[in-house]
């Protein structure tokens, strides 16, 4: 038996995750996954791979909105609304596609300006925005937010493990900014997983994920390494991209919980 174990969201691209204990789906992703970005001086998307300081602010849910604190000054914290109070929008770029997204406020973007040290702004992606999945790996003209390309990703506690067993020192599952964790099965069993349910929602496994240099960074501390790709790469490498884990589309709606149990159809 399969059952879910984890699960996360990451409001903002590339900061720190949250562990939830139950995640609403919406048109997009679990609710509040990366519907904020940074980006640069050209509106270009920041991430780990260019800053990775990104991993030291950790970001938390609250009744009104986020907080964001950077680990590395425990005294700097900074309070994001649910919804931004400026109606400007700019068009920025994410992975090379173009689309409109909301300033959220003069006042943030001094604030990561000043802890990534690096000029900067925030942006969130109003409801209005729709950014298509890959046409290729697309069913029905499904959407994600500012994810690199697909609304969830989901890996088995088994594949880590595995992993895990090959490596001097063991890495938390953290490295690879799963939504979904799940225990039971065999290592890399959700490669094939590419129909199932949870609850009354049905999923869809659409394509393996490709890991990049994010996976060698420490979430804590920022200090990048060689590890898991290099050990990775001698037994997940195909067509010279190192895989793991599996992309998700998802048909239905509802809330996931830790605990529910993943089923197969006969």
């Amino acid at each position: 038996m399969l059952t879910v174990s984890e699960l996360y969201i990451y409001p903002i691209k590339s900061l720190g995750g949250i562990a939830l204990p139950a995640a609403a789906l919406t048109d997009r992703g679990f609710e509040y996954d990366r519907r904020w970005m940074l980006v640069d001086e050209n509106n270009r998307f920041l991430s780990q791979r260019e800053v990775p300081v990104m991993a030291c602010l950790h970001v938390s849910l609250h009744s009104e909105g986020l907080l964001v604190i950077n680990v590395r000054k425990t005294d700097f914290f900074y309070r994001i609304p649910f919804q931004p109070a400026s109606t400007e929008t700019i068009i920025v770029s994410v992975w090379g596609e173009s689309h409109p997204a909301q300033l959220v406020s003069a006042e943030a973007d001094a604030w990561f300006s000043e802890q990534l040290d690096i000029p900067c702004r925030l942006v969130y992606m109003p409801d209005s925005t729709r950014r298509l999945v890959d046409e290729n790996y697309a069913g029905n003209k499904e959407i994600t937010s500012f994810s690199d390309g697909y609304p969830l990703l989901i890996i088995g506690q088994a594949s880590l493990d595995d992993l895990n067993s090959r490596l001097s020192s063991p890495l938390p599952m953290n490295r690879f900014r799963p939504n979904i964790v799940f225990t039971g099965g065999t290592p890399f069993q959700e490669d094939d997983m590419k129909q199932f349910g949870i609850g009354d929602v049905q999923f869809f496994g659409v394509k393996p994920c490709a890991r990049c240099v994010i996976t060698t960074t420490d979430q804590e501390t920022a200090v990048k390494g060689k590890e898991p790709l290099k050990t990775l790469s001698t037994y997940r490498n195909r067509n010279n991209k190192i895989y793991f884990g599996q992309n998700l589309l998802y048909h239905g709606s509802g809330t996931i919980s830790v605990g529910d149990t993943i089923t197969f159809g006969e």
